[in-house]
């Protein structure tokens, strides 16, 4: 399994990714999580890139390849992987299939997580995080039980709205990410490889079509 998942913020990538890895075996890529790694772990490109960072600047797409590259390398990622938050552009898109054609590990699927835009914004909009355990909930698809579901931990939820989870820093996230994206599902719906998934309805439904779709590819 060699993906990439694309997917707007609240669109369920990080449970469908984690169903992927229970499922297959195979690591979750995630850019933003490898910076950080490599840049603790001192590597060449860590420490390329933690220069960059220090200097204020967006870290170069070179660099990220070559993280991507590192971490490619490494035995878990022998049976494939599931790249999540790159590429976001043409150009990284034309960088990331040299890279894994020059490694033997061309991608085999691009999957699109469909959800309607107002279903957006009402999964990102209800998010609420409990103060005392830290869980996080939806008001309106997740609220929280009584008593709530933290091991007796908070007898009542104290729960709060992050900064970045009010109405217009989401509506401005989903229109960076529309922006973004779209270009990027033509790139790759022109050389076969992106497939439409709802991920729209309960969890165990879209797993079953995302595998299907993936089967469909010969990823799964």
């Amino acid at each position: 399994m060699r993906i990439v998942l694309l997917g707007a913020p609240g669109s369920g990538k990080g449970t469908q990714s984690q169903r992927l890895i229970d499922m297959y075996g195979v690591p979750q890529v995630s850019t933003g999580d490898l910076l950080r790694a490599a840049v603790a772990a001192g590597t060449t490109m860590g420490l390329r890139a933690k220069q960059t960072m220090d200097a204020g600047k967006l870290v170069d797409d070179e660099t990220v390849l070559g993280i991507i590259r590192e971490r490619l390398a490494a035995p878990d990622a022998n049976s494939g992987f599931i790249l999540d938050g790159f590429p976001r552009t043409i150009v990284q898109a034309d960088g990331l299939n040299m890279l894994l054609e020059s490694i033997g590990k061309p991608l085999q699927a691009v999957v699109l997580m469909q959800v309607d835009p107002q279903q957006l914004l009402r999964r990102l909009t209800g998010r609420r995080t409990c103060r005392g355990c830290g869980r996080v909930f939806n008001v309106y698809t997740a609220a929280p039980s009584v008593p709530p579901p933290c091991g007796g931990q908070c007898v009542t939820p104290d729960l709060f709205q992050r900064p970045d989870d009010s109405e217009a820093t989401i509506g401005k996230r989903l229109e960076v990410y529309e922006a973004q994206t779209q270009p990027l599902a033509e790139y790759y719906r022109g050389r076969g490889l992106l497939h439409a998934v709802d991920a729209e309805g309960d969890i165990d439904g879209v797993t079953t079509r995302l595998i299907a779709a993936l089967r469909t590819a010969g990823a799964a």
